[in-house]
């Protein structure tokens, strides 16, 4: 395949080079496998319940070990707010207020999103400064009729020259109005991490964000920083990366040919939030908590959430001590057969890790080497909550190519749909992942992993999408917490539903955990 001159140069301004687009090309061409999912996780199978002894025990352990450890909060933030209005869009571009009342289009287009956004408007932290913005801007506002009114509070919601909410970063938008101010979903994760992810009166917090937005994530932490320091008693870090631009990948035609803009260049895509592994990979950090920018709660429901959080990184640590000092006799000694069968057990039984029946047939030096790779690995622990019917991915067994069993958090886009005994499996899990995930990133030495070796490759995304009213085929690394940490040691534990209040739409912050 022949690039031009241009192309090259682009390839290369990037920090990509042609090798690396033409494995990308290939991969449009042989496509990716599906994932072959052997069962759900479920309680008891996968997933570790906890009852209220157990609770208190790894809380009172992590609180008793935290302050010696160096802590970071990971926020993946780049989402804009776009598709949270996307109800309010649609109703612009289709509603004629010429011929029909505004209740007359939510009856006729079975609305739901916009009844619930109207009946709860003034509940929005957002009202009063929406109805004052339309008033200004419209003096003859409260004479006109409420048709008139709904399209005009939108526009003012929408336009450009208005407050204009789908622009910016969904961190940045008022979240929760509260008696003497309004908080973003950035301010919350502040005062949320000084209650779990503090060590010697600091909390380190690092968000991913787009470049564009840097200097308003940075004014809006100089606006309230004073403020929930001295609420909270706590000094934060706040530190920001993007998405590099050599994570990118090519986009191609339904022939699987480079698409080209009008202009001659390639059409390159953000690969996802997989390409943030390499985000991650740069930290030196004993434990990180990762969460996304839109899970967040009102203030008298974060004593709780943090409470869950704290459980999850004591079940880490716990375990992390026992597979270090494993790991430490495994390279010291010369070990009894008894030994590395407990070592065994806890690998099947802490960590999921579905030992190879030819193990007691393996010399015992082999089961050494054996144990040590199966040990010396990252380790996740990820809350798991209840399925209630909302989007996201899933706790599975699944088989890989090589035969191997291990835990996984899979996407349902991942799943061969047509074959109907997978998506039975696929329809029968019990819980879901809300992305509520605690990590240890070093090794029993203490070194840093290079988070990279641990990924399954195979495991990306082949989407589909338009450019310029053309459809095009756009390639997704491994997600960050699916196919990114494949090969990671992995825990799943229950968590409550009060954890996880993901904001996908503007309707969901009428939800209780969002309103004070």
């Amino acid at each position: 395949m022949n690039f031009t001159t241009l192309q090259i140069q682009q390839i290369e301004d990037k920090g990509l080079n042609v090798e690396k687009v033409l494995s990308q090309i290939e991969i449009f061409k042989t496509g990716l496998p599906c994932i072959s999912l052997k069962s759900a996780a479920i309680l008891g199978h996968g997933i570790l319940s906890l009852n209220e002894d157990g609770n208190l025990d790894y809380l009172s352990f992590y609180n008793k070990h935290k302050e010696q450890l160096k802590i970071i909060k990971f926020v993946p933030a780049s989402g804009g707010a776009t598709r949270m209005f996307k109800f309010l869009f649609e109703f612009l571009e289709s509603y004629n207020i010429k011929k029909d009342s505004v209740n007359a289009y939510i009856n006729k287009h079975k609305a739901t999103e916009l009844s619930l956004f109207l009946v709860g408007l003034e509940k929005f932290p957002f009202y009063k400064l929406l109805l004052e913005t339309t008033i200004k801007n419209n003096p003859n506002y409260n004479s006109l009729s409420n048709n008139k009114q709904v399209v005009l509070l939108v526009k003012t919601l929408l336009g450009e020259n208005n407050l204009n909410y789908s622009w910016y970063p969904k961190g940045l938008l008022p979240f929760h109005k509260y008696k003497d101010h309004i908080a973003t979903a950035f301010e919350e994760h502040l005062f949320e991490a000084a209650l779990y992810a503090t060590s010697k009166g600091e909390a380190t917090i690092h968000f991913t964000i787009s470049e564009i937005y840097k200097n308003i994530f940075e004014e809006e932490f100089k606006r309230i920083r004073t403020i929930v320091e001295q609420k909270t008693s706590t000094k934060f870090k706040i530190s920001y990366s993007y998405q590099r631009e050599e994570t990118d990948t090519i986009a191609v035609t339904l022939k699987n040919e480079p698409f080209e803009n009008a202009n001659g260049t390639l059409h390159f895509r953000p690969s996802g939030h997989g390409a943030l592994l390499v985000n991650l990979n740069d930290f030196d950090a004993d434990i990180v908590f990762i969460k996304n920018i839109d899970n967040v709660v009102v203030y008298r429901f974060e004593k709780e959430v943090a409470k869950h959080k704290k459980i999850l990184a004591g079940v880490l640590l716990k375990t992390q001590q026992q597979a270090f000092s494993y790991l430490k006799e495994l390279e010291q000694k010369t070990l009894s057969e008894n030994t590395l069968i407990e070592i065994a057990r806890f690998l099947r039984k802490k960590l999921n890790v579905i030992i190879s029946h030819e193990f007691e047939k393996y010399s015992s030096k082999y089961q050494v080497e054996y144990l040590k790779s199966k040990l010396n690995r990252p380790i996740r622990v990820c809350g798991m909550v209840k399925n209630e019917g909302e989007p996201g991915g899933g706790p599975f067994w699944v088989k890989e190519e090589s035969g191997n069993v291990s835990l996984q958090i899979i996407e349902s886009a991942q799943v061969d749909k047509k074959n109907r005994h997978q998506k039975s499996i696929l329809k029968n899990s019990t819980h879901f992942n809300p992305v509520d995930l605690v990590c240890g990133i070093k090794n029993y030495k203490g070194e840093k992993f290079d988070l990279t070796k641990f990924v399954d490759h195979k495991t990306g995304f082949i989407t589909m999408k338009t450019k310029t009213g053309k459809d095009i085929k756009a390639l997704e690394f491994p997600g960050l917490w699916n196919g990114s940490m494949a090969n990671w040691n992995t825990i799943f534990v229950e968590v409550p539903l009060v954890t996880f209040n993901p904001v996908k739409t503007v309707t969901d912050l009428l939800k209780a955990t969002h309103q004070v």
